[in-house]
This record gives structure tokens, sequence and C-alpha cells, in this order.
């Protein structure tokens, strides 16, 4: 079953004033505006026909001016003559028709890219059954998931009374090709994996139920300290000094000493009036003076949940410019639950570690435990769709503290839009230097392995279809060979190369019409399978709403030579070491780092594409024709800690 999003239908400065959110036209913004109409259909009122928008005048209605040829009244054959008048002088009195709000509106361009042709918005509606395929604000994708979600047994019915109601056995091409349609859902034999048990403070045992498992009663394995540190309000309506005695309580709970905040800092009435990027610099003055130097750690209060203007240039500032650990929140209400999932965010950034598998405890890891091992993770995120000017962002990260598989580095860089394979794995630079993401990730590596070098290398990577495997091995593989090599290294390392995809329709339920989703640990490896290839299908997840969507792995190359038990049991394990959360991820923790380490990144990205100012010249680098803004580079442990300052 797909969902998608259908335009409203009706005038088209409505549809932007919802969708924006705003009270009047005069609020609107244009530079959004044009991008969430382009390509979209009108139909105009004064002469019922349609047009595509192709984008909007440069000047309102009023003042912008556009030849038109007048026409001789005589009938002599003489040149007409050209002048150049406004669209609302053109409308209003060649026309005969009156134009209100719009005059002082841009226009929309209807024409073609040298020939434009503009209407009065107000003259034009959208019409019935357009496809929006355009990004989604936080709300409407929230409220796509929403309306799109179903429980198993009506998953599985809505699925058969299509396969029924669409008459398949009737289409005369699919009988004579011999192809007919089961009407029935296939029977899979699956199997449910052992939930791996974790390690938590005071080596306690901790064993995850239905693929949840939490720190009631319970401290973390290995908690910070925290001592000089300050919290920042950005205009959120709540008490800090609260929060602040809440937080302190709740860490001395889970293992983690935290003094009294040295500061809090609430935001001044005037610069509530600034922009984004001036209301984050204005606080980091008021930091500097209010601090005798940099803190070990901020929290960040900001007083819009999801989609915060402040979000994404505090974190490039505190981050990027600063080296400084913070972490955002926008408490509804204070209860242990939400700090104790706040505090797990903290202690990861800050170096510490929440739990670890009892495997990786007690160094008892078939096939890691013995000889060195790296596990990567690596995805790419492309800019939102429409946005073909925006750069894909690359993101890996690598294990390090070998033979624990808990703790990662992120690595990130920028790379020409919509590009998948990832380019900058191996950089070699005029001066002989290798200026890539893996020498960056196997010295690290490298480092906090008390001197061991990788023998073995687990890659995973995501959002690869079929079609693209075989560049995966070729030149992605071949690039992480050739950073090794370029190390001084004889010996190259084992590989295993696994492509997990969540982007699929196949869905498992459980047999005999359960009304629940199949339990976390799930594997179906037989019949609904690649009759040659290698892979499996695994739901590590407990799906609490809707219907659960499993992850289908694909191990296109295995040189270390694990049992097909043994690398099951190796996957779902790596769906427990996620430290950010008490519940078993839907896929393994190395992929999801990565996301997250790409996210953060674009969240830069966007912030310096609609910044109006800047402070000084980015550099780029040019991939083909297109300029690429290279980025900070990461200096972090796991996913969002320290960047370097460029």
């Amino acid at each position: 079953v797909s969902t998608t999003m259908i335009l409203t239908p009706g005038p088209v400065i409505d549809f932007l004033i919802v969708n924006q959110n705003v009270r009047e036209p005069r609020y609107v913004d244009w530079v959004k505006a044009k991008r969430m109409l382009k390509n979209l259909r009108v139909k105009t009122k004064h002469n019922n026909m349609e047009f595509k928008i192709i984008g909007l005048s440069e000047k309102p209605c009023n003042q912008q001016y556009f030849p038109m040829k007048l026409k001789n009244r005589d009938g002599a054959n003489v040149e007409a003559q050209i002048v150049e008048v406004t669209v609302y002088e053109y409308f209003t009195k060649h026309c005969g028709i009156q134009l209100g709000y719009s005059a002082y509106l841009p226009c929309l361009d209807v024409g073609k890219p040298k020939r434009p042709n503009y209407l009065p918005l107000e003259l034009c509606s959208l019409i019935s059954l357009q496809r929006y395929k355009k990004a989604l604000s936080s709300m409407q994708r929230a409220s796509l998931v929403e309306k799109s979600r179903q429980k198993p047994q009506e998953r599985i019915k809505t699925v058969t009374e299509a396969v029924r109601s669409y008459c398949y056995d009737e289409d005369p091409l699919l009988s004579s090709c011999g192809i007919s349609i089961e009407k029935q859902m296939t029977q899979v034999d699956g199997r449910i994996l052992e939930t791996p048990k974790l390690k938590v403070g005071n080596s306690e045992d901790c064993i995850p139920r239905n693929g949840r498992w939490n720190f009631n009663n319970k401290t973390l394995l290995n908690p910070t300290s925290i001592s000089k540190w300050a919290i920042v309000n950005f205009s959120a309506r709540c008490d800090i000094s609260h929060i602040s005695r809440e937080l302190i309580n709740c860490g001395r709970r889970k293992g983690i000493n935290i003094e009294r905040p040295h500061t809090l800092i609430e935001e001044d009435q005037q610069s509530r009036r600034g922009s984004p990027l001036a209301r984050v610099e204005r606080m980091f003055e008021l930091i500097r003076e209010k601090l005798p130097g940099p803190p070990e750690f901020i929290l960040c209060v900001l007083a819009e949940r999801k989609n915060s203007d402040i979000y994404g240039p505090w974190k490039k500032i505190s981050l990027s410019d600063f080296g400084i650990v913070t972490q955002c929140i926008s408490p509804t209400k204070i209860n242990d639950q939400y700090l104790t999932n706040v505090l797990l965010k903290i202690n990861s950034k800050l170096g510490g570690i929440n739990s670890l598998l009892e495997i990786e405890h007690s160094s008892h890891i078939p096939l890691i435990m013995d000889t060195p091992t790296m596990i990567l993770g690596m995805d790419v995120s492309h800019g939102p769709p429409g946005r073909s000017d925006m750069p894909s962002v690359a993101a890996v990260v690598g294990s390090r503290c070998w033979p624990l598989i808990s703790r990662y580095r992120a690595s990130v860089r920028t790379q020409s839009p919509k590009v998948e394979m990832i380019d900058a794995l191996y950089k070699p630079l005029a001066n002989g230097n290798d200026d890539g993401i893996i020498r960056e990730l196997l010295v690290d590596f490298f480092q906090t392995s008390k001197g061991h070098k990788p023998k073995q290398i687990i890659v995973f990577r995501d959002g690869v279809s079929e079609s693209q495997f075989n560049q995966v091995l070729n030149i992605e593989l071949e690039q992480i060979i050739k950073a090794y090599q370029h190390l001084g290294e004889v010996d190259i390392p084992k590989f295993t190369v696994i492509v997990a995809q969540k982007n699929h329709h196949t869905k498992l339920f459980q047999a005999g019409g359960g009304t629940e989703n199949v339990p976390p640990g799930t594997v179906v490896d037989t019949k609904i399978v690649h009759p040659r290839n290698y892979d499996f299908y695994m739901c590590a997840h407990a799906g609490m709403i809707g219907t659960s969507r499993p992850a289908h792995y694909h191990v296109l190359l295995d040189e270390i030579g694990f049992s097909p038990d043994d690398l099951l049991n190796l996957v779902h394990s790596l769906s427990y070491v996620y430290q950010r959360s008490t519940t078993a991820i839907s896929i393994v923790a190395p992929i999801c780092y990565a996301h997250l380490a790409a996210a953060q990144m674009g969240q830069f990205m966007k912030f310096e594409d609609f910044s109006e100012t800047s402070s000084g010249q980015r550099s780029m680098t040019s991939v083909g024709s297109t300029p690429v803004p290279e980025l900070p580079r990461y200096s972090a442990d796991r996913n969002v800690i320290h960047l370097d300052k460029p």
C-alpha cells in the first residue's frame, strides 16, 4: 500500500498562507513559496485556462513591467508599437479586471524560461488531484504517517482485498505469458533469535523483554561527570532552574555526577526579534561574558520541538566554531523517563558508555574477539526533492576501542547532489597525503585499540539498490583497500560487505491471524529471498504502532567466513548497542549513527543555505560542474560530538 500527498485545490494564496502558517499574504516567505509552487498546475479565473508555474516575478504585480504590442486601430499596414506596461495596468486597463491584494504581491510566471508570462496571484487557483512531490514539513510528515498507518490485520485485509478486486487472472497479457497471481499471502518459515543480554552499571545484567529495557533502579555502565556547564534558554516557557535541579537529581540516580550549572542564561527580549543566526551569535556573546572559559557542556532549551530555526545555527556554531558538546531539549513535561533519555544522549556524547552487550563485556563475540575487527556504517543523505542544488552528505562511522562493537566515531564529507556512491573514502592529495574518510577512521581505530590494526573489516552500507551492488564492491570497497594500502600496509584485511535496505515493500505477519506484529528478533532467510544471492530479512525491533517493516540485508561479500548463525546473531546484536535508546532498533547501530551524522551535517547545509549573512567565505570543491561546499570535519566519539574548527 502506497500513500501520497495531494494538494488542496483552491486559491494559490490560501495554499501559501496555510502551508507557511501565516496570517496575511504580506507575511509569506516568497523564497520558500517559489520552491513550493514550481511545476504545480493552476487554472485562471478570467479565461478558465490551465498553466504550469515555472517561477515568480522578481517585482510586485504593480511594478513588474513587460513589453506589450499595441494594435493599430485604423488597420493601416504599419508596424505595431511596443510599449512597456505593468502586469497590474494590463489586467485593470486592457482586460477590465479589478485586482485587489495581488497588486502588491509577486506574480506567477507560467511562461517559458526566456519568455515569461505573468499572472496575478488572485486570478489563479490550484487544480485538483495534483501529487505534491516536494519536501514535507515535520508536521506534514507526521500527519502522513498517522493517516497511512495500519495495524497488521488491517494491512492484510487491505492487500488481499486489493489483489482479489484487481482481477489479475483476467489480464490477457499475464495469462498469455502463463503468469498467475496467488490470492493468498505466501506462508514462510521464520525463526526468532535469542535476545542478547546487556551489562549496565555495577556489572548488573539487564535482560531486554520484547525488544525493550529501562534504567529504573539501575546505573549507567560507564557514567561521566559534568563539572563546568551552563543552561541557555531561547525564549521557551519553562523554569530552567527547575530543569537544572531535576537533571542533577536524575543524573545522581543513574551514576552521573553533575555539579550545579555555572550559569543559567535567558535570551533577552530584544534578541527574540532577530534572525536565528543573530540570536545564536548573541547567546554565545552572553556565554563568553558569564563564563570564565569554555564549558564542557551546554544544555540548550528551545521553544519549538521539531522544526526550530535555532537548531541548525546553534549546532553549527557550538560544534564547529567552539567544539562544545551541547544537548537541545524542548520539554513538555519533566519526568524521570524524559530526563533519563536526555541523560543517555549526554553521557554518550561526553564519552561515557550506557550499556554493553554481555558478550562484548566479556570479550566473547565469535570471530571478532580473537582478530582485530573494525565495523563501518556508511550512508549518503540527499537534499529534499526538488533541490538539485543542495550537495549530498556522505557519512561513515567506524568502530573504535576493539574488541568493543558499541563505540563509534564519525567522518563526514559533502559530494555532488544526488550521487549515491561515496567518492571521498580515499582522497589522495597533490602532496602525496590521503585526505579521505577511511584513513581518518583507521588511524582512530589504531589509536583507541592499543595499537592493533584491523585484520577484518565489516562494512554495513545503507541506501543502495540492487542495481548498485556491483558499484559498492568495485568503487567503494576498492577505495577502502587503497586507503589501507596508502598507510603502508601490505596485508589487506578480510572484508564482509553487507547492504541494508529498509525502503522495500515486504511485510511479515504472524501466521494464524495474530493481531500483533512479528516478535523482535524474527528472521526469514528462505522462500522469499533471492534464489542465488545471500540475503535475509530481520525484524529486530518491537513494532508498537502500525505494521513493522523488516530490514533486508544482502551479504555481497564474506571473506571473513561467518557461519549463517554467527552472522545473524552479530547483526541482531548490533541492533541492541545504540546508545541513545533503550529499545532494539530496526537497523544496525553503525548505519543509524551514519544516518544521524549525515542528517546533522544536513542541518548545517540547510542553515548556511538560508542564512542571509555569513561571517566568512566557505571553501568550495568542484565535482564535475557542480561546486560543492566543504564542511567542517567531525572529531567525534560516536555520532554528534565535537567538530574541529575548519
